[in-house]
C-alpha cells in the first residue's frame, strides 16, 4: 500500500512536487526605494502647459456656482420676475451642474 494522505480544510493543497519561486527575482540594479514600486514601462513626464489650468477655468466654475446659487435663493425670496416656479430651481441646479462639469478641467 502507498502512503496515505490526509487533507485539512485550513491547509492548501499542494499542487507542485518541488517548491519554488514562480516569478523571477528582481534585478539588483532595479531595486526600488522603500514605498515605491517599479514598472517595466516608461511614463513620459507631463508637459508644463498641461499642469496648470488657464485663468478662465476657475473663474467660470465659480461664476456658474454663484449664478446657480443666486438663482435658487432669489426664487425662494420671490425676487425673480413672475411667481416662484420650479423652472428657476431647475435652472439654478443646471448652472451648478455646469460648474461641476467645468471643475473637472481644473488642475
Amino acid at each position: 500500500m502507498g502512503p496515505s494522505f490526509t487533507y485539512s480544510l485550513d491547509m492548501p493543497r499542494r499542487t507542485k512536487e518541488a517548491p519554488g519561486r514562480v516569478t523571477p527575482k528582481a534585478d539588483a540594479r532595479r531595486q526600488a526605494t522603500p514605498g515605491t514600486t517599479l514598472s517595466g514601462r516608461y511614463t513620459a513626464p507631463v508637459p508644463v502647459d498641461y499642469r496648470h489650468s488657464p485663468w478662465w477655468v476657475p473663474a467660470s466654475m465659480l461664476t456658474f456656482f454663484a449664478i446657480g446659487l443666486l438663482m435658487i435663493v432669489l426664487n425662494y425670496m420671490s425676487l425673480l420676475p413672475g411667481s416662484p416656479t420650479n423652472w428657476f430651481l431647475l435652472g439654478g441646479l443646471g448652472f451648478i451642474v455646469c460648474g461641476f462639469a467645468v471643475s473637472t478641467q481644473y488642475r
